[in-house]
C-alpha cells in the first residue's frame, strides 16, 4: 500500500525533479512529512510569491520544468502573480498547491480558496485531484503539458485527504496520451518553400526574433541562418541572447526602448521574418505603422498567436528550430542588397547607445562595467523598470538563457527570487540580480533565503530613490508632477548585514569596478547599493501611441536625417 504523498514524491522523482521551492502549511503537512526523507532538495522561501518566481527562474536558466509548492488559501493565492508571469512569458512551471479535504470543498472551510478557478486564465492547464488513483497520471500530464508545445505553467490542486489516502501501488506510467493536445513541431513544407521564395526575393529583409527562439532552443539554428543569409536581426526583450550581442548583424533590441537602428530597420524593411514573437504593444508601438513596407512571415508553435495582433502574409505553425532548419536547407547565399547592410551600419555608427561622461554615477555605466568584467558571461536577472531596460540595452549577451526577466507581465519583485532559482539551475555560473530600489523591496525578505542556503547571488541595486520608470513617465508626460513615486532613503547594506550578508554602497564611478569585483570574489551572496543619478531616464523611448520610428531622447547629430 502507498499513500498519495508517497505517489507524488515518487512521480516527481521519475520526472527528474531535484529541487522544489516552497512554503509549508497545514493541509500539505503529509507531503512535507514525505519530503523529510526524500532525495529532493526543498528550499524554504520567505513568501510563496518567491517560490513561484524561483521556480520560474530555474526553468528559464535550465530549460527544464520548475516546481514550487504552497499550502491552501492564502498560500495558493500568493502564487497568482508568479503564475501569470510564467504564463505571459511561456515558462514551464508546475505549481503544487494544498487544498482542504474533498468533503469540505465548496463549504468555505478554513483556508479554502478556489485556486483552480482563480488561475484558469493564467495557466496553460490546471487540475483539482479528487481521486488518489488519478494522481500519478495527473502529475505526469502536468509535466508533459508544461514542457511541450508553447510551454507554460500548470497547477495541481491537492486536497489533504488525497495525500493521506492509501491505495494499492500502481505500475509506473511511461506514456502520456492526451487526446486533442498535439503540438505541431514540423512546419508545413509548402509554407517553408513559399517563405524561402519570399526571402530570396527580398531586398531589405530583417529577422525579428523573440522568446520563442530561446524556449525552443533554436538559437543555434538562428545563428546559422543569419550567418548563411547575412540578414540583419533584432530581438525582443525576451529574445535577448538568441544571437550574440557582438554579432555585426545584430541590431539590438527593438521597441519602446529599443535601439534607433533596430526600429529604423523594421520601419524600412520590405520583409519581416518574425520568429517566436507575439507582436506585443511594447514592441510594435502603433500597430498600423509597424513594418509598414514589409511582407511578414510569422513562425510560431502557437497558431493562436499568428494574426492575433498583426495580419501576416505567410504563417508557419511549428517549432522555431525545426522551421529554421528547413529554411537553412532552402535558402542559398546572401540575401538582400548590399546597400541595405550599408544603411544599417550607417545607423549603427550614427545612433549608438550612449553613456553620459560627466563624472557622475550613471546606471548605464554600472551595467557596461559588469558586462566588461564578466565578458558578456554569467546569468543576468533583472527586476522590472528602468533597471531592466538599462540592462537589456547595455549588457552584451553571448548565449541564450543567460538573460532572465519578466517581460509580458512586468512583475516587480520577480528578479531577486528568480535569481535564486537561476543559481540552483546553474550553480557554476555567476548570477547577478540587477534591481531597482522599488522592485527589490517587494521581495526583500528573500535575503533570509539566500543567507540560509548560502545562495551566492550578487545583488546590484540601481538606487535612485524613485519608482524610476513611473517617475520618467511623470516627468515626460505629466509635467514632472511626481505623484507618489519618490521613495525614502533605505540602508540596504545595513539590512543585508542584519541577515549576515556583506555589502557596500557606491556613490562614485571609480567605485563601480572594485565593488563588482569584490562581490564576485565573495563566496556567498553580496549586495551593492549603487546611488545613481536620481532623474536619469531610459532613452531612446517611443511614446505611447507612436510608431516605433518616432523616438525621443538621446539626441544625436543628424537625427533629422533618420528614417
Amino acid at each position: 500500500m502507498t499513500n498519495g504523498a508517497q505517489i507524488l514524491v515518487r512521480t516527481l522523482l521519475s520526472e527528474g525533479v531535484g529541487t522544489i521551492f516552497g512554503y509549508p502549511g497545514g493541509v500539505v503537512l503529509p507531503l512535507y512529512d514525505e519530503l523529510y526523507d526524500a532525495p529532493i532538495r526543498h528550499i524554504l522561501v520567505r513568501h510563496e510569491q518567491a517560490a513561484i518566481h524561483a521556480a520560474d527562474g530555474y526553468a528559464r536558466a535550465s530549460g527544464k520544468v520548475g516546481v514550487c509548492l504552497a499550502t491552501s488559501g492564502p498560500g495558493a493565492c500568493n502564487l497568482v502573480s508568479g503564475l501569470a508571469t510564467a504564463y505571459m512569458d511561456s515558462v514551464p512551471v508546475v505549481a503544487l498547491t494544498g487544498q482542504v479535504p474533498t468533503a469540505l470543498l465548496g463549504n468555505d472551510a478554513f483556508q479554502e480558496s478556489d485556486i483552480t478557478g482563480i488561475t484558469l486564465p493564467i495557466t496553460k492547464h490546471n487540475y483539482l485531484v479528487q481521486d488518489v488513483s488519478e494522481l500519478q497520471r495527473v502529475i505526469k500530464e502536468a509535466f508533459y503539458i508544461a514542457g511541450t508545445g508553447r510551454k507554460g505553467p500548470v497547477l495541481i490542486d491537492l486536497p489533504k485527504d488525497i495525500l493521506t489516502t492509501e491505495v494499492t501501488s500502481d505500475e509506473p506510467i511511461t506514456e502520456i496520451n492526451l487526446r486533442g493536445y498535439r503540438p505541431c513541431y514540423e512546419g508545413h513544407k509548402r509554407q517553408i518553400d513559399r517563405a524561402a521564395d519570399l526571402i530570396a526575393a527580398s531586398r531589405r529583409p530583417v529577422i525579428y526574433a523573440g522568446g520563442g527562439v530561446i524556449s525552443s532552443d533554436a538559437s543555434e539554428q538562428l545563428c546559422e541562418f543569419v550567418e548563411k543569409t547575412q540578414i540583419p536581426v533584432t530581438a525582443t526583450l525576451m529574445g535577448l541572447g538568441a544571437i550574440p550581442s557582438k554579432n555585426p548583424l545584430f541590431l539590438g533590441m527593438l521597441g519602446m526602448h529599443g535601439t534607433r537602428t533596430a526600429n529604423y530597420a523594421i520601419t524600412e524593411s520590405d520583409l519581416l521574418i518574425a520568429i517566436g514573437v507575439r507582436f506585443d504593444d511594447r514592441v510594435t508601438g502603433k500597430i498600423s505603422e509597424f513594418a509598414p513596407k514589409a511582407k511578414i512571415i510569422h513562425i510560431d508553435i502557437d497558431p493562436a498567436e499568428i494574426g492575433k495582433n498583426k495580419l501576416v502574409d505567410l504563417p508557419i505553425v511549428g517549432d522555431a528550430g525545426s522551421v529554421l532548419s528547413g529554411l537553412i536547407e532552402k535558402v542559398t547565399g546572401v540575401i538582400g542588397e548590399e546597400g541595405w547592410r550599408n544603411q544599417i551600419q550607417e545607423w549603427k555608427t550614427r545612433y549608438p547607445l550612449t553613456i553620459p561622461d560627466d563624472g557622475k554615477l550613471h546606471p548605464q555605466f554600472v551595467i557596461k562595467t559588469l558586462s566588461t568584467i564578466l565578458n558578456g558571461g554569467g546569468i543576468i536577472v533583472t527586476e522590472v523598470g528602468q533597471n531592466q531596460m538599462w540592462a537589456a540595452q547595455h549588457y552584451e549577451f553571448t548565449r541564450p538563457r543567460q538573460w532572465i526577466s519578466s517581460g509580458g507581465l512586468g512583475t516587480m519583485g520577480y528578479g531577486f527570487p528568480a535569481g535564486m532559482g537561476a543559481h540552483v539551475a546553474c550553480p557554476n555560473e555567476p548570477v547577478f540580480v540587477i534591481a531597482g530600489d522599488g522592485s527589490f523591496q517587494m521581495n526583500i525578505q528573500e535575503l533570509g533565503t539566500v543567507a540560509q542556503y548560502h545562495i551566492p547571488v550578487k545583488i546590484a541595486i540601481i538606487n535612485n530613490q524613485y519608482l524610476g520608470m513611473v517617475r520618467q513617465w511623470q516627468e515626460l508626460f505629466y509635467e514632472k508632477r511626481y505623484s507618489y513615486t519618490e521613495l525614502p532613503d533605505v540602508d540596504f547594506v545595513g539590512i543585508a548585514k542584519a541577515y549576515g550578508i556583506p555589502g557596500m554602497r557606491v556613490t562614485e564611478p571609480a567605485g563601480v569596478r572594485p565593488a563588482l569585483e569584490e562581490a564576485l570574489a565573495t563566496e556567498g551572496p553580496y549586495l551593492i547599493d549603487f546611488r545613481v543619478e536620481r532623474e536619469e531616464n531610459v532613452f531612446p523611448m517611443v511614446p505611447a501611441g507612436c510608431a516605433i520610428c518616432e523616438m525621443i531622447g538621446e539626441r544625436h547629430p543628424h537625427d533629422e536625417e533618420g528614417s
